[in-house]
């Protein structure tokens, strides 16, 4: 027997048993006649006592030579402490050693467990299973696993059924690059792994499973960042014979209780509401950040024949002209705001940021000031509602570049001016998304979501216009902090509306056939009306333990470059294997350090 209680579990009643622990070291303290070795394991840690005269001569040399993370299993009485640790549930007792087997020795460390600073990544990811030794990651790790079982025993509880789909699968266009895998025996043909279920779980509505859901592993190969990885996992849920506020209400009772699970915390209000059109014209952003004030204001009325060229030519151009308000108007020195003029201009192609600064005592500080007549300047003040001691930043371009900017701007400004509540937790539905959005690089439209997304009703008639623009869906994200959590929409259940909207989406018949050919078949056989949405789990999670980076709550993440430091994967395949088995034969590739 290895151990009859974990390292969590004694306490002032087990005075006098005898016990068997076992566990890793986390601390040797050698105080000359007595050796306290901090003994850990997931549960926690008890506090192991040896001295010469309880444990013996030969025992006790032997103790001072442990070192940190080896693995003992340790067998001895439980006593009191002298001194006791109100820190750790254990802290009143320690357990007087009579004999200890080291089950394993560890090597000298890369870095030591109980470590709080900053490690660097690429040492975290290497030694990975030390780094969930760490308790912060082992927190991280129990978490997820609390939400898991919340959420299974919601779905099962609520009448879902966990079926699973195919990870090999079909290439279908989802807006990320596939992951593709060869066959071997059909040589030349590829299987793709799935971005999503998504057309699965539209099947097994066709099926008739009524109420699907599945924790599903995806695949996208595409740029990553903090809040994403090429493989994670997905709450992916389908329901038939459902409206909009159907999936709403289900999801939102959903969400508060896997919340509660996970942080303890009870959500009782109803989730805010925005529609994507107030998101975007107020926040820059479809996935606002409420935890903190700081809304786009527009100007293009104002600053209309304003006489101030850059602003003119923009709404000419059919642009707009915005600006948000800052406070703390003294850190806006020259130099930082050109570092915010250049910020928007590396990543959102802005052409210049102009400012109007109020100081302390009320003076206008701004180089745009002289392009505007007093009347005008004070229209554009009243606009701003500007104050002393704020700030006024103003992007005048295209549509998309202003909101993005100044999207983008505001989150930064809300970091570095400290202006968001970090203790908040602001959860917001984002509804009625357009169903197509225009493609600069490919000048066509494409599916904002996907095409498989129902309009509403009152805006089918302009399927037969030129204002694609103008059709809304019934479809629905679920914002927490500014992190997009889930999303989802309303499915097509009419095989015509399909067709129509493929059409518009500009797909040919050989291409409908090639991508789509066995989900418009399904479509001929007596289609529910359903709808659903998708968690990113791991996004959730981070939002909800409030971690800057995705790879907090992943037990075993990809570097920003898709690789794993630990087993060293992507990794090379013999050339026999790719010429014989695959036929298939590598470029020469330079690869990157």
């Amino acid at each position: 027997m290895y151990r009859n209680y974990k390292l969590n579990e004694l306490r002032m009643e087990n005075i006098g048993e005898e016990v068997t622990l076992s566990g890793w070291i986390s601390k040797v303290r050698d105080l000359g006649h007595f050796v306290f070795i901090d003994l850990r394991d997931r549960y926690g840690i008890t506090q192991i006592l040896l001295n010469e005269e309880v444990s013996g001569s030969e025992l006790f040399e032997e103790a001072r030579k442990y070192k940190n993370e080896w693995v003992l299993k340790v067998t001895g009485v439980v006593a009191e402490r002298s001194s006791k640790n109100k820190n750790i549930p254990t802290g009143d007792i320690e357990i007087e050693a009579k004999k200890i087997e080291v089950l394993s020795r560890a090597k000298q460390l890369p870095f030591e467990i109980s470590e709080t600073g900053n490690l660097s990544e690429n040492m975290r990811l290497t030694y990975r299973y030390l780094d969930i030794r760490r308790p912060k990651m082992l927190n991280n790790i129990i978490k997820r696993n609390d939400m898991l079982f919340s959420i299974r025993k919601f779905m099962n509880k609520n009448g879902f059924l966990d079926v699973d789909t195919p990870i090999l699968a079909k290439a279908t266009p989802e807006g990320a690059r596939d992951f593709i895998v060869p066959s071997r025996t059909n040589k030349g043909d590829f299987y793709a792994l799935p971005q999503s279920p998504q057309l699965f779980k539209q099947i097994l509505m066709v099926s008739g499973i009524d109420k699907y859901y599945q924790l599903a592993k995806c695949f996208r190969d595409e740029d990553l960042r903090a809040d994403r990885q090429p493989e994670f996992t997905q709450l992916d849920v389908e329901m038939s014979f459902v409206e909009q506020e159907d999936v709403i209400s289900m999801a939102e009772e959903l969400t508060k209780t896997v919340f509660k699970d996970v942080t303890g915390i009870e959500i009782t209000e109803k989730f805010l509401r925005m529609s994507y059109d107030d998101a975007m014209n107020f926040y820059g952003s479809d996935k606002p950040d409420l935890r903190f004030d700081m809304k786009l204001i527009d100007l293009s009325e104002e600053t209309a024949d304003c006489g101030f060229g850059v602003f003119e030519n923009a709404l000419k151009d059919g642009g707009n002209v915005k600006a948000i308000v800052a406070p703390n108007a003294e850190k806006f020195s020259r130099k930082y705001i050109k570092d915010l003029e250049d910020y928007v201009k590396t990543y959102f192609k802005a052409k210049g940021l102009a400012y109007i600064k109020v100081n302390e005592n009320g003076e206008i500080n701004s180089p745009i000031a002289k392009f505007f007549s007093e009347e005008k300047l004070t229209q554009i003040i009243e606009k701003l509602g500007i104050k002393n001691n704020e700030v006024a930043l103003i992007l005048a371009d295209k549509y998309k570049v202003v909101h993005d900017g100044l999207g983008a701007l505001r989150l930064k400004l809300g970091e570095e001016l400290e202006l968001i509540d970090k203790n908040a937790f602001k959860f917001l539905w984002v509804v009625d998304f357009p169903m197509f959005e225009w493609s600069e690089e490919e000048n066509r439209y494409k599916a904002q979501h996907h095409p498989f997304t129902s309009i509403k009703e009152e805006d089918r008639k302009y399927l037969d216009t030129n204002e694609l623009a103008k059709i809304k869906t019934d479809s629905y994200d679920i914002v927490l902090n500014g992190y997009e959590i889930g999303g989802g929409s309303i499915r097509i259940h009419d095989e015509d509306l399909q067709a129509k909207v493929f059409e518009k989406l500009g797909f040919s018949q050989e291409e409908l056939e090639d991508k789509f050919g066995f989900f418009l078949e399904v479509l001929k056989y007596g289609v529910p009306p359903h709808g659903g949405l998708a968690y990113g789990i791991d996004r959730w999670l981070m939002a909800m333990l409030k971690e800057d980076s995705i790879k907090e709550v992943i037990p075993f993440p990809k570097t920003n470059k898709g690789q794993d430091l630990m087993i060293g994967a992507p990794a090379g395949i013999e050339e026999q294997v790719l010429e014989d088995d695959l036929r298939l034969k590598l470029l020469e590739v330079e690869k990157e350090d």
